[in-house]
């Protein structure tokens, strides 16, 4: 991830989207700092595959 990159997802943090953006913004971020899919998904109470299905959709649509 780049840093123009990460500091677009940070951004998302202050900006008035939805909660759903907001945290699928943190999950790409946290991901790209080393958190595993597992850790992810237990900080935001989703499952396994949720968090691969947002990185996935996050890797198709950057390159």
């Amino acid at each position: 991830m780049t840093r123009e990159q990460n500091q677009a997802l940070l951004n998302l943090r202050t900006a008035e989207v939805p909660q759903k953006v907001k945290d699928r913004a943190e999950i790409i971020r946290l991901n790209a700092h080393g958190w595993y899919v597992e850790k992810i998904a237990a900080h935001f109470n989703l499952t396994v595959q949720t968090v691969r299905e947002v990185l996935h959709k996050w890797v198709e649509e950057e390159f």
